[in-house]
């Protein structure tokens, strides 16, 4: 950063988020539907003032939300497929994610000086424990398609999405490799979300479900895939070392461990920015969580007996994060 300007716009770009988030606050974008809207009407409609809505439909139309028509506005194709509730791909459960995130980040200040989590005080119910699970799908979805038909795992047979939630991943896998089984380890709440997706793919006999927190529990079964997505940053260098040693043990021969997460790629652990503003997220929202260098997460592997590691790159502008998969298997002689 070279100037006071980049700094002032850097810290300013809070602004179109808060925007956002008032248009979902407000409904926004359901209330308009397809239809096109003066802003008297739509005012009144929302009950709110013409002057506010105004300005505020001025901005979503800014940056490209709302389609502006001599002084009546309309939603984009994009709020249209992902932001109104009757579409198939609704993003509901995501942007109340991001909503709830709006406020948990204005405590930074407060968990940078405790070090205690946003939520620590507060027991998880199912029902967040669902919401968020549904979230995770959703913002899962493109990714785990693309990432399907790039990672070639027609020999396998059995695969375990670790940690897998609402088992995005897996079921994007089991239409590729007519010949899989997968089973997804999470806890129950999370399971519910899976097995509701599995009924609605019509795939409930190729996927399994394995309740337990694996960090205390036993990884039960053998296989040949352990998919470890997004759930490395959650936890502290000794626990994702506990993990993959009992990994290891739940490895068959010749067994591949395939790590998606997002990983510090300079030496100085400064780049990608996103990786290190999520460790803020896992600061926020962990007890040990944050994000770490891809050699330093290889070094992990090693010591549990996972030396053979390599990256898989994928199609540039796929997958998560940086496009990515570290690879994991045991030595050739086990």
């Amino acid at each position: 950063m070279e100037s006071f300007k980049q700094f002032r716009e850097m810290v300013y770009s809070f602004r179109v988020s808060r925007v956002i988030f008032s248009a979902l606050d407000l409904d926004l974008f359901n209330m308009m539907g397809q239809r096109e809207w003066a802003i008297p009407q739509l005012a009144k409609r929302l009950k709110v003032s013409s002057r506010g809505l105004h300005i505020l439909c001025r901005n979503l139309a800014s940056v490209g939300l709302l389609v502006p028509t001599l002084g009546r506005y309309r939603t984009s194709a994009m709020v249209n497929r992902y932001l109104q509730k009757e579409s198939v791909d609704y993003r509901g459960d995501y942007l109340g994610l991001m909503q709830r995130q709006w406020e948990e980040w204005s405590r930074l200040t407060e968990v940078v000086k405790t070090g205690i989590p946003v939520d620590s005080q507060e027991p998880e119910t199912p029902e967040y424990r669902r919401s968020f699970t549904w979230a995770m799908h959703h913002r899962s979805l493109e990714p785990a398609e693309q990432i399907a038909k790039q990672i070639p795992i027609k020999s396998a047979r059995s695969f375990l999405d670790l940690g897998g939630g609402p088992g995005t991943y897996a079921l994007a896998f089991i239409p590729n490799n007519p010949k899989l089984l997968a089973t997804v380890m999470d806890r129950p709440a999370a399971l519910e979300v899976a097995q509701t997706l599995a009924k609605q793919l019509s795939v409930e006999s190729r996927l399994l479900f394995q309740t337990g927190n694996f960090i205390d529990d036993n990884i039960s079964g053998k296989y040949d895939i352990v998919w470890y997505s997004n759930v490395l940053h959650i936890y502290s260098p000794s626990e994702n070392l506990k993990v993959f040693r009992k990994i290891r043990r739940a490895l068959k021969p010749g067994g591949r461990l395939l790590i998606q997460d997002t990983f510090l790629q300079n030496p100085k652990g400064l780049r990608p920015l996103e990786t290190n503003l999520f460790a803020v997220t896992m600061l926020l929202y962990t007890d040990t969580g944050n994000t770490y260098p891809i050699q330093e997460v290889r070094r992990w592997l090693h010591q549990a007996g996972l030396n053979r590691t390599r990256v898989i790159r994928l199609k540039p502008g796929t997958g998560d994060w940086e496009g990515q998969i570290l690879e994991a298997r045991p030595p050739v002689s086990s």
